[in-house]
């Protein structure tokens, strides 16, 4: 059977990712990655979520790559943006190649560890924001990490949700009994998830949307349904 290594962050996607691949049977670790991020709490619950499924959890630390990946509010003395998700607002969080560079050095431990597959959650919400969570970049990452390890691995890269919206994702994460409040999405990265930054509202609603019931604790409950 193929072995497949999940790159986890923590939240609700690749957690649902997670326990999806746990229920399809070839769940051989998670991978997350350090990479300076402002709300690397992320990589608690990414922890928590692998002890919960008892897999191995990598951590690869690229925070050396925080510095240099300026101009982005994720690793960046910059505002994160508060309102929908909508690509005006949504640049400034925008990490230069990062999915790339999570893929390659999850590519690595792969190989290291056995495994033909690597599975990201990037779905359909992030597509017109991010080029690296669109479908021509999964498939070109694919084919590139297929080259690269040729004979040593022959690891591809599967995004399952890659055509799936937010909303969708909760409704596959609550059917796999994904346990959401473990899970951590917010940008801010403070004690509690804020309910104002742009990742706050996204997950409010797609819970909203899916009609789950949402135990995440939020700073502000009600922003979500003021902005338009």
């Amino acid at each position: 059977m193929n072995k497949t290594l999940a790159v986890a962050s923590g939240g609700m996607d690749s957690s649902t990712l997670c326990y999806y691949l746990k229920e399809r049977g070839d769940l051989a670790g998670v991978v997350s990655v350090d990479y300076g991020q402002r709300h690397r709490k992320e990589l608690e619950s990414a922890k928590k979520i692998t002890q919960n499924l008892d897999v191995p959890w990598t951590l690869i630390d690229l925070t050396a790559l925080g510095s240099l990946l300026t101009g982005s509010a994720l690793t960046d003395d910059l505002d994160v943006p508060h309102g929908h998700y909508a690509a005006d607002n949504m640049k400034v969080t925008v990490v230069p190649n990062r999915n790339m560079i999570l893929l390659a050095a999850a590519g690595g431990v792969a190989v290291a560890q056995g495994a033909s597959k690597l599975a990201t959650a990037v779905h359909a919400g992030d597509h017109f924001v991010y080029p690296d969570c669109r479908p021509e970049f999964i498939n070109a990452v694919s084919e590139t990490l297929m080259v690269a390890t040729a004979g040593f691995g022959d690891v591809e890269v599967e995004a399952p949700f890659v055509s799936n919206t937010k909303a969708e994702i909760a409704a596959t994460g609550e059917a796999l009994m994904v346990p959401w409040e473990q899970t951590w999405t917010c940008y801010e990265g403070g004690e509690i998830h804020c309910g104002r930054c742009a990742t706050c509202v996204e997950r409010i609603e797609a819970f909203h949307l899916a009609g789950v019931n949402d135990p995440t604790k939020y700073a502000d409950t009600e922003y979500w349904r003021t902005v338009v």
